[in-house]
């Protein structure tokens, strides 16, 4: 569609999400239209401009917490009305110390380096040309989620110091939520004298909603789908709009036979049990055999007193104590992200079989080994094929602010562009400037 649309809906700075009017497609194309126009605003601004604005959010969202939280109350009512796993339903729960923790995070994208204008590379040629590969931002970025309303802050304040515009759909289940965050986020960038259509939502518009977005081609520069595997794979297979993959966490925790118990069973309980709803907690426990008689006893006590329901194979069965149930683990459970209080637990012989079980279940997100082999270490840091390695330490720390890029808009599990964390930089692209003196190919 070509036609110049009017806005079908008012700004999301007046605090609502809009009333749909029109066809799903028009009202989208039209958000669409107005971020497209709104990023112009960030192509001059300064690094001051932007870290005043995610400083100004920061304070909105603090102020209007009680208004957040009661809103946050009806999605989570109606998430229990509806069967929500309590992983989701921790994903989707907002309190005052959480919203302080996510303002916090602004003021942590604040302090870091403005990757727009910084210099990838460049040199002078042998004509005299003078090169240089610039970062500069994307433009419209869009985000389809689910049930996280976090990510409504986080990707809002990436997109701005990334120097971009975001279009967000959040999903039902955090539609009340995410209206009253948008209206914040909005009202705070209008403050500053910036556009509130930096930040807009097209919840309103639901599932046909999510469908233009991803027919948006044109007016929006990429696609992040963050969620579980069928909205990642939706969107991979609809999309019309460059689409960077986020991934499933199918997380595999390896303690290798050299593996230090000490060390071992807190990383292990951390990485499973210290958030569940999380990708990059732990799903599967792979234990060497000449580990497995002195560490597993103790480390199936301890996941099972923590609540977790353990599901094993033959050797993890004989090796469990008496008073420790163990589900019989079928291949259902090797292929399973969780996202709950449940662990797989295999034996394997030896590094080979380990690696060879990640190679053939894991999702490429973030594998862990606990090992004192400097040998093994090396070996796993080179053959695993995911995103993130974790050697002696949670695979919890597969986070952008763990690992000190801010906040994430997602991690990534393809290869192109992005993998991993992305994080300020991974939402730039390049443009290459060339300066001559009056130059012409010959």
């Amino acid at each position: 569609m070509t036609t110049q649309l009017e806005p079908t809906a008012p700004s999301p700075a007046s605090g609502a999400v809009p009333a749909p009017a029109g066809t799903a497609e028009d009202a989208v194309l039209a958000v669409a239209r107005r971020a497209k126009v709104a990023a112009r605003s960030l192509a001059t601004a300064t690094r001051a401009t932007k870290d005043a604005a995610l400083h100004a959010m920061a304070d909105a969202l603090v102020d209007a917490a009680d208004a957040i939280v009661t809103a946050n109350a009806d999605d989570l009512a109606r998430g229990r009305e509806a069967g929500m796993s309590p992983g989701l339903l921790d994903r989707l729960a907002l309190d005052p110390t959480r919203i302080g923790a996510i303002a916090d995070a602004l003021r942590e994208l604040a302090g870091l380096p403005d990757p727009v204008g910084e210099v990838v590379r460049g040199q002078t040629l042998p004509n005299g040309l003078r090169l240089r590969q610039l970062r500069v931002p994307m433009g419209v970025v869009g985000m389809i989620y689910e049930a996280r309303p976090n990510v409504t802050v986080d990707a809002a304040g990436l997109a701005l110091k990334s120097g971009n515009a975001v279009v967000l759909r959040g999903g039902s289940a955090a539609a009340s939520s995410n209206e009253a965050i948008v209206g914040v986020l909005a009202r705070a960038l209008e403050a500053q004298g910036l556009p509130g259509d930096l930040v807009q939502s097209i919840d309103a518009w639901g599932r046909q909603g999510a469908v233009a977005l991803m027919h948006a081609r044109g007016l929006v520069d990429v696609l992040v789908p963050r969620g579980g595997a069928d909205l990642i794979a939706t969107v991979v297979r609809e999309s019309t709009v460059p689409v960077i993959e986020t991934g499933v966490g199918n997380v595999h925790v390896y303690v290798d036979a050299s593996a230090d118990p000490a060390v071992a069973l807190p990383i292990l309980l951390n990485a499973k049990t210290q958030r569940v709803g999380v990708c990059n907690a732990a799903e599967t426990l792979l234990v060497h055999r000449d580990a497995a008689e002195g560490f597993l006893p103790s480390a199936l006590t301890a996941l099972a007193e923590a609540g977790v329901t353990l599901h094993g194979d033959a050797r993890t069965q004989e090796l469990a104590p008496a008073d420790v149930p163990v589900v019989p683990a079928t291949e259902h459970d090797w292929a399973t992200e969780y996202l709950a209080l449940d662990l797989a637990v295999r034996v394997v012989d030896d590094l080979d079989e380990a690696l060879e079980h990640i190679r053939t279940w894991s999702s490429g997100h973030t594998e862990a080994i606990v090992t004192r082999d400097l040998a093994a270490s090396e070996r796993f840091v080179a053959e695993v094929d995911s995103a993130a390695v974790m050697v002696n330490a949670s695979t919890r720390f597969t986070d952008g602010g763990q690992l000190g890029l801010g906040a994430e808009i997602g991690i990534s599990t393809q290869k192109l562009h992005a993998r991993g964390p992305m994080g300020l930089a991974e939402l730039t692209t390049t443009k290459w400037v060339v300066h001559g003196d009056g130059h012409v190919r010959p």
